[in-house]
């Protein structure tokens, strides 16, 4: 009762106050009267004309103020006995809720050990029951105090929390397929969509829900990466489940494509295996919302590149290529319709030829969406639902790659290059790009004497245009060249074995005698001189062997040519190619580890100014 007096005292304090304004309001109104009658009396010329302009004025009455304080005091009086009302109320229902709540149950080990025990030993489903309440409890361990309030048990010790997930995680799958009569691994989509229409369904279902929902809510939450890839280990055996509930089927997925985009460690391995067996159990429901979510997870997390994420980019590649050959008919369909966006942007900027349509080509993000579709190409590009994608992908990389020709995105035009040999050689379709190879040699920044003096080792692996500094430099001049040999001998390489490779190393040997003529270094004299002499050595090899056959160059006999020294690598470009192959090698680890030297001198320069303390 203390708590309501300061109340009541304040409402009387207020209804005092209020009486005291309606008499000053009451009294103003008589002093306002007897000053329009000594006006009457002073001026009676104005009194009139008040009279006959503003009647309302002269008629004023104390009653008309009187009935309106009292009716804004009535209406007052109202809202005061409500609220106190509410109060009492409110505070009334506070105690009978403080008296109805309950102690909660203290979750402790030996009580976990005792319904593990039942379960192991007789599957009681009482003890399931207790544990899945435990299990909700140590889901949402940690939550707003509204959310915990609906829990049957309280906060549970850190070795009670681990001893109910790792139980929980291991061997509720097996629990629900053993109270469901379903196999003790796998399953279809179909028998769970039989099994719905059962009583056994109808009994446990809710356990199923529970199960799932909490593990999905406690994977949400959490931060550690090895817990998050053991529980998506563990939820990977019931993923057949969610066949039932597709709203809860949406959640995972969406949980696990973040994970697989945002993870670290071995967590983005987890969530693709997560994904990929949601994929091969449940098909067409959620392949189409799988692979749109993992295309624009992996364009999130490839828009920036540098030497350290560029295995991090091939590796989420690798997985997004991986999901898609799980359903070669819908993937192609998707694959479609991304590379017809990539076609539209390329297609803009031809025609507006504007600095920001070139921009949004030459970017990291269209060239790896490109380096994506080449490796989804070279997986599946035999596969008949797979290969009409082929042709339209390679006329993107050609297009892109002749955009613009300048000497700055030589390096842009080099990797183009390398998506088009590698799709010749997993397709065994060719692809015009010795004509790209070869005009890169005749620019005047490759072919004359640099002015910018040796610069530093270019890594073309990880820029796509150069400043113009670099572009005068020696070491970009000596990468630029010996990678345009190196393309330029794996392109012809591939045709070695061809019938018709005299014809169609003619203008490539031509071209390139004409840069050795007009080179002034040595060392890219001698690189084209090797390539030459392999070209004509090739060119013998295949010529030899023409004479010995008889069918006509459109006979179907001509696919068969040269097959076992095919097999076997035995042609001279063949054998040229892997020796560059291992040079190249040398030159990229060269670099990664003279990267490495600088970034180690790099933070030793820091610790040392920064903190004046040796870097260890």
């Amino acid at each position: 009762m203390e708590a309501k007096n300061p109340v009541k005292k304040s409402k009387l304090g207020k209804r005092k106050s209020d009486e005291e304004t309606q008499k000053s309001s009451g009294g103003q109104a008589k002093q306002h009267k007897e000053q329009l009658e000594r006006l009457h009396e002073k001026d009676p010329e104005f009194y009139d004309f008040l009279k006959e302009h503003d009647q309302e004025l002269l008629q004023f009455d104390d009653e008309d103020i009187e009935e309106d304080l009292d009716t804004n005091l009535e209406d007052e009086e109202t809202q005061e006995g409500d609220e106190i009302e509410e109060d009492e109320d409110t505070s009334d229902h506070g105690v009978k809720k403080k008296e109805k709540e309950t102690p909660k149950k203290v979750i402790t080990s030996e009580m976990v050990d005792s319904w593990c025990n039942m379960i192991r030993e007789t599957g009681k489903l009482s003890a399931i029951h207790s544990l899945m309440k435990a299990f909700r409890t140590a889901c949402h361990y940690g939550d707003d105090k509204e959310d915990e309030s609906t829990l049957d048990f309280s906060i549970m010790s850190s070795s009670v929390f681990n001893k109910v997930m790792v139980f929980v995680l291991n061997e509720m799958d097996g629990i629900i397929r053993n109270l469901l009569e379903l196999p003790a691994f796998g399953g279809k989509k179909e028998t769970i969509i039989d099994l719905m229409s059962t009583k056994r369904w109808k009994n446990y279902n809710h356990l199923v829900k529970s199960y799932l929902g909490n593990a999905l809510h406690v994977l949400r939450q959490m931060t550690d990466t090895d817990m998050i890839s053991f529980t998506l280990r563990r939820l990977k055996h019931s993923s057949i489940f969610l066949a039932a509930f597709p709203i809860l089927l949406r959640k995972y997925v969406k949980t696990a494509l973040d994970l697989w985009g945002l993870g670290g460690g071995a967590l983005p391995i987890a969530s693709l295996l997560f994904l990929r067996d949601l994929c091969i159990r449940l098909g067409s429901d959620c392949l189409d919302e799988c692979f749109k979510g993992i295309y624009k997870a992996y364009v999130l997390n490839c828009q920036f590149m540098n030497a350290a994420k560029l295995q991090h980019v091939q590796f989420l590649g690798n997985c997004v290529i991986e999901l898609y050959g799980v359903d070669l008919p819908t993937a192609y369909q998707h694959a479609f319709i991304f590379i017809r966006q990539l076609a539209m942007i390329l297609r803009e900027a031809l025609s507006s030829k504007t600095k920001e349509a070139f921009r949004k080509v030459y970017e990291w993000k269209f060239m790896n969406c490109l380096e994506l579709w080449t490796g989804a190409v070279c997986a599946y590009g035999s596969e008949a639902d797979f290969r009409p994608v082929v042709y339209p992908l390679a006329q993107i990389i050609y297009g892109a790659a002749r955009l613009v020709p300048t000497a700055r995105y030589l390096p842009l035009r080099l990797r183009c290059i390398r998506m088009l040999n590698r799709i010749a050689a997993s397709t065994g379709t060719f692809t015009p790009v010795s004509m790209l190879l070869l005009d890169m040699l005749e620019m005047k920044e490759l072919n004359r004497p640099t002015t910018g003096g040796v610069g530093k080792a270019v890594d073309l692996r990880t820029i796509l245009k150069v400043s113009k500094p670099t572009l005068k430099t020696r070491a970009f001049q000596e990468a630029c060249v010996l990678s345009v040999v190196d393309e330029l001998a794996e392109h012809l390489a591939q045709w070695s074995y061809s019938i018709a490779f005299p014809e169609l190393s003619f203008i490539p040997g031509v071209r390139l005698r004409g840069f050795c003529k007009s080179t002034k270094v040595e060392r890219f004299r001698r690189a084209t001189r090797e390539l030459i002499r392999q070209i004509e050595a090739n060119s013998q090899f295949i010529t030899e062997r023409r004479k010995a056959i008889s069918f006509l160059p459109n006979d179907p006999a001509v696919a068969s040519f040269l097959e076992d020294e095919k097999r076997s690598e035995a042609s001279p470009l063949s054998q040229y190619v892997l020796s560059l192959r291992q040079i190249a090698q040398q030159r990229n680890d060269s670099l990664v580890e003279s990267r490495s030297e600088i970034i180690l001198s790099f933070r030793v320069h820091i610790h040392f100014f920064m903190f004046n303390i040796p870097f260890f």
